[in-house]
């Protein structure tokens, strides 16, 4: 390929390297480091932990922080198999950034080049991964783990190379001597690092005092998972007993060994088949059970440990609160949302290691880029559009006013893009062209002459001796009118640096009123009023 650069004799591509400086060479690019590494062709799946002590889990942990990650990691997966709360907190926390929309966009001050690298890089993504979103979400299981690795493989069509992205399972990794970066394991045990160009790493925290270990939120998640999981068990073990009475057998002091297992066998049989046999000098006694059956403690700890699983991973507890307290829906349809400023620090996070791991890659391989720092960006869209209905009710009065409103930041608040080239508009000229030409159809079906109707249409107004008085009356206008849009103009400022919605923006210009300039100008307006209602009795006078 010419505009890749030539190899030397290791074949390292020159001026090609990864971010963080080191060099690429041409024979991994074909193919994925975990390919040659035998443990890893057929992986080991170890079933779901049977049972599960407090003391299982404190050895995992401590193994972890020892550099042995693997049983902690089985642990985790244990947890979002058997925990539903978890589960769905973490798919609903992924999902809020795997729906974003994203682009790519050039650094600050891109040259011609550049900007074509971006636009082509952006395009060649859409089009070279098809399951980007599925991705994504199996980048946001670092935020439980730690850390998510997906391996690239690059294949190349035409004179392009793409990205074939695979996720990983976190067993496949450890840590390396120092204990703050990640490594592959191998066959020899030791752990290879991770080859540039060759990984998408995400770890969205510092390794917590060093240890990668500890990243994840899943640390803070075991325990109540661990509670919760013997509350559970508790709980169903209370609803198979609850409700069956006690049996209590008999036996007297001469009773042999054999007696005594008859007479059980036989409790065991009444209690659950209703039948038995026993000796005649035995006795049975069977006690009602008194006293409430709601399972009132297990539920209370089942409960707290959902909250706090909510809490660490969503940021609220929403759910559980509308639930008891019998709130709208407005309580409910909040707590539908992770909250925006985790959900958008998520993003930026994500978007840095997309960023680093994939697009700067896939630019520097197809587009010969040599400086990591002037490559393109992806960039998640995380703003929230305002609402189109208040803003259309708003900015016509506001503009009727005299308020000069930039096009451009209107179309921001609303989330509008700017036309392209000749791309056709929706706007007030189409829709008064429509007007025209139904007026005309119309007055063509009454029978009128379409030639006069077109004349009509085409040919502005002329001022009247009316209009004439008007204007002369309110000569010196402009000169009333601009301190009022200047003090408009800047409460519109500041709502714009304050990010206030539409409402807000209204609700300041209403509290300014009475503090505007605006006597002179009403003075005036009732001298021209007073003019053309003159103007107007003497016309039907005469």
């Amino acid at each position: 390929d010419p505009r890749l650069p030539s190899c030397d004799c290791d074949g390292v591509l020159h001026m090609i390297l990864d971010a963080y400086g080191q060099p690429i060479r041409q024979a991994e690019l074909k193919e994925p480091q975990t390919a040659r590494i035998a443990r890893h062709a057929r992986p080991w799946i170890d079933p779901a932990l049977v049972k599960l002590t407090p003391r299982e889990v404190a050895q995992r942990l401590a193994a972890a922080d020892d550099g042995d990650l693997s049983a902690q990691h089985r642990l985790f997966a244990d947890m979002e198999d058997r925990d539903a709360t978890i589960a769905a907190a973490m798919q609903q926390r992924a999902l809020a950034v795997a729906r974003l929309p994203w682009h790519i966009e050039p650094p600050p001050g891109a040259d011609a080049k550049e900007k074509k690298a971006a636009e082509a890089a952006e395009e060649l993504i859409r089009a070279g991964i098809d399951a980007l979103e599925d991705v994504l979400v199996d980048l946001m299981a670092a935020v439980g783990h730690g850390f998510a690795a997906v391996e690239i493989a690059w294949q190349r069509q035409g004179d392009a190379w793409l990205p074939d992205l695979y996720p990983r399972p976190h067993e496949w990794f450890g840590v390396s001597d120092d204990r703050r970066s990640l490594a592959l394991l191998d066959d020899s045990g030791r752990g290879q690092g991770l080859r540039p160009f060759g990984w998408v790493l995400y770890q969205p925290r510092r390794p917590k005092a060093g240890y990668v270990a500890r990243g994840g939120l899943y640390r803070a998640l075991v325990w109540p998972f661990v509670y919760k999981a013997y509350a559970v068990g508790d709980f169903a073990e209370f609803l198979e007993t609850y409700g069956l009475p006690f049996v209590v057998g008999k036996y007297g002091r001469e009773a042999t060994e054999e007696d005594k297992t008859r007479l059980l066998s036989a409790v065991a049989s009444l209690a659950h088949d209703a039948r038995a046999i026993m000796p005649l000098e035995m006795q049975l006694e069977i006690h009602k059970i008194a006293g409430s059956g709601d399972g009132a403690p297990h539920l209370k700890m089942i409960a707290w440990a959902d909250e706090a699983i909510a809490r660490c991973v969503l940021g609220q507890t929403l759910s559980s609160e509308a639930k008891s307290t019998g709130l709208g829906s407005g309580v409910a349809d909040l707590h539908a949302q992770v909250r925006q400023d985790i959900r958008d620090a998520d993003a930026r996070q994500l978007a840095a290691t997309l960023t680093r791991d994939l697009i700067w890659p896939v630019v520097a391989l197809n587009f010969g880029l040599a400086d990591p720092r002037r490559g393109p960006r992806l960039v998640f869209d995380t703003s929230e559009p305002e609402d189109v209905s208040t803003w259309a009710e708003a900015l016509p009065k506001l503009v009727s006013i005299g308020l000069p409103v930039p096009a451009r930041w209107a179309a921001e608040k609303l989330g509008i893009p700017a036309p392209e080239g000749d791309e056709p508009v929706l706007g007030a000229a189409a829709a008064s062209a429509q007007t025209a030409q139904t007026a005309q159809t119309a007055a063509l079906a009454a029978g009128d002459d379409a030639q006069r109707v077109t004349q009509n249409a085409s040919t502005p107004p002329q001022p009247d001796a009316l209009d004439a008085l008007v204007e002369e009356a309110l000569a010196d206008w402009q000169p009333l009118v601009e301190p009022i849009a200047e003090r408009m103009q800047a409460i519109v400022d500041e709502a714009v640096r304050d990010g206030a919605t539409a409402a807000e923006l209204i609700e300041r210009l209403t509290r300014a009123l009475p503090e505007l300039p605006a006597e002179r100008l009403a003075g005036q307006l009732a001298r021209a009023q007073f003019v053309a209602r003159v103007a107007g009795v003497e016309g039907r006078d005469g």
